[in-house]
């Protein structure tokens, strides 16, 4: 028999989230088992699957040692990475990253180590402000996701409750951003709110813009403003109205102005291929407008952070 107390980090759940989390060695299957047959007590009681865990619960296990073991090795994956971060803004809940082109937000099989999550990580274990042991189902997570090739802000939370509220205040666009971006040509007027609709294809990753609403597709909803020009190209910031994949690259390129160095969208890409390595584009600046109650994190209400130089390459 093993207890399990609760923490911070692990309450605001459900249980078998949690015990997935936990326990990933363990089937699916032989949870419910154990649950459903009270091999897992939720203070002392008999417990649901469903039931949302807090604070100071503590859980009774009668289940198999082989799933409290620990790895041996004690060497964790994200110390394989670095732990540099260019760092816009830090408190003891968030962090802002100005992530560079070039660098992926989650591991892949071709970078299985090095991602901005597993550099947060190093970061915070170097701190003293994650420990792995101390932990039953939480990690350091990223809230937003930017492209490889793109660069920008991505928002890292430190603790569960700052994952969740972020999450659910990203999902009500309560989290203004923007993006700055070289597109080619000059566009007829320097200010414009494009609506239109979009299709993603997952065989190919990439995305079609319609005029007209057709099956399947979902709307989208893209404010540019023309900051510079020389004719050639022009320097614009942009405020997404609507978050889907490619949907810059795609809706510029849409109204005939395809982002410098983009070669997935861009029809002028024989002109533009050479003066950069990866296409012009950078989420440089968010604001956070809560219009509801953000509990912990009320205090970034009203705040605007940016990067202080952005430079394509």
């Amino acid at each position: 028999m093993r207890t399990i107390e609760i923490k911070e980090n692990d309450g605001g759940q459900r249980l078998d989230k949690f015990l997935s989390k936990r326990f990933k060695t363990m089937p699916k299957s032989l949870m419910y088992k154990y649950i459903r047959t009270k091999y897992i007590k939720l203070n002392g009681k008999r417990c649901d699957k469903a039931d949302f865990l807090k604070a100071g619960d503590v859980l009774t296990l009668y289940i198999k040692d082989e799933f409290f073991e620990d790895n041996p090795e004690k060497s964790y994956e994200f110390l394989k990475a670095p732990n540099k971060l260019s760092i816009v803004y830090e408190d003891e809940n968030i962090i802002l990253l100005d992530k560079k082109q070039g660098v992926i937000v989650h591991q892949d099989k071709a970078y299985h180590f090095d991602s901005l999550v597993m550099r947060v990580q190093h970061y915070l274990y170097d701190k003293g402000e994650f420990n792995p042991d101390e932990e039953n189902s939480f990690s350091p997570a990223l809230v937003n996701r930017i492209d490889r090739n793109t660069g920008g802000i991505v928002i890292a939370a430190k603790n569960s409750e700052s994952l969740r509220i972020l999450n659910e205040k990203m999902r009500t666009r309560e989290i203004e951003k923007y993006y700055l971006c070289r597109i080619c040509g000059t566009p007829k007027k320097e200010h414009g709110i494009l609506e239109d609709y979009l299709i993603k294809d997952n065989k190919t990753n990439t995305v079609k813009v319609y005029k007209n609403q057709v099956e399947n597709s979902k709307p989208i909803k893209t404010e540019y403003t023309v900051i510079e020009t020389d004719g050639k190209t022009s320097l614009a910031e942009i405020r997404l109205h609507t978050g889907r994949t490619h949907q810059i690259r795609a809706h510029m390129a849409f109204i005939g102005h395809p982002l410098v160095g983009d070669t997935k969208y861009g029809k002028n890409k024989k002109n533009f291929l050479n003066t950069t390595k990866y296409q012009c584009l950078y989420a440089y600046k968010l604001r956070f407008n809560f219009k509801s109650d953000a509990q912990r994190l009320n205090y970034l209400n009203g705040k605007e952070f940016k990067v202080d130089k952005v430079k394509f390459i």
